[in-house]
């Protein structure tokens, strides 16, 4: 039975990452973890930074992945806009690795994290920007900036799921769908 040595190599990163964060993630560990010589590691990867980044790869498209399974046809734009959001959020917030990559972003700043950050979000962005401007080609929803939209919507459940609960009891999922709808779909004025 062949061993996968790359795929070992990335799950001990992985584990590596998500235990210590980037800044203090380094080769040997990761080496011990996957209990490879460190030379081992360097014939699939060129440094830490290109593992990392074959991880978040991979992260990214699980998220999408779960994003997607949470549609439903039978569903209107709004309910699917509001589940796929919802699940990838509620994925960020389960993930220990983006536990600790938000985590090291607000305590230490490491540049390649905040890189990250910003290219997961922006995957966020990119993959809700399709599903509005499906929603706009469809007449499901007025002609808009697709993209500006897709901001906004994240922007407004990072902040109802992770900003209120800061000092809030925690809405539950059928509030969040609710705000969302008369915030963004309704309006206040009635």
């Amino acid at each position: 039975m062949a061993i996968n040595r790359k795929q070992q190599i990335i799950n001990a990163a992985n584990k590596s990452f998500s235990l210590f964060g980037y800044k203090a993630t380094t080769m040997d560990q990761v080496a011990k973890i996957a209990n490879v010589g460190k030379g081992t590691i360097y014939n699939f990867f060129k440094n830490k930074e290109d593992l990392f980044d074959e991880i978040i790869s991979s992260l990214i498209i699980e998220m999408k992945k779960a994003a997607e399974e949470s549609f439903d046809e039978s569903c209107t734009f709004y309910e699917n806009v509001h589940r796929a959001i919802y699940r990838i959020l509620e994925f960020r917030k389960q993930h220990q690795l983006t536990i600790k990559l938000f985590q090291e972003e607000k305590e230490i700043g490491t540049k390649e994290v905040l890189e990250v950050i910003q290219r997961v979000e922006h995957a966020i962005i990119s993959f809700i920007k399709n599903i509005v401007q499906k929603a706009i080609d469809n007449g499901e929803i007025k002609e808009c900036n697709p993209e500006l939209t897709a901001f906004i919507m994240l922007k407004m459940y990072v902040s109802l799921i992770f900003d209120w609960e800061k000092h809030h009891e925690p809405l539950e999922k059928d509030e969040i769908a609710k705000l969302f709808q008369l915030y963004l779909f309704e309006g206040l004025s009635g």
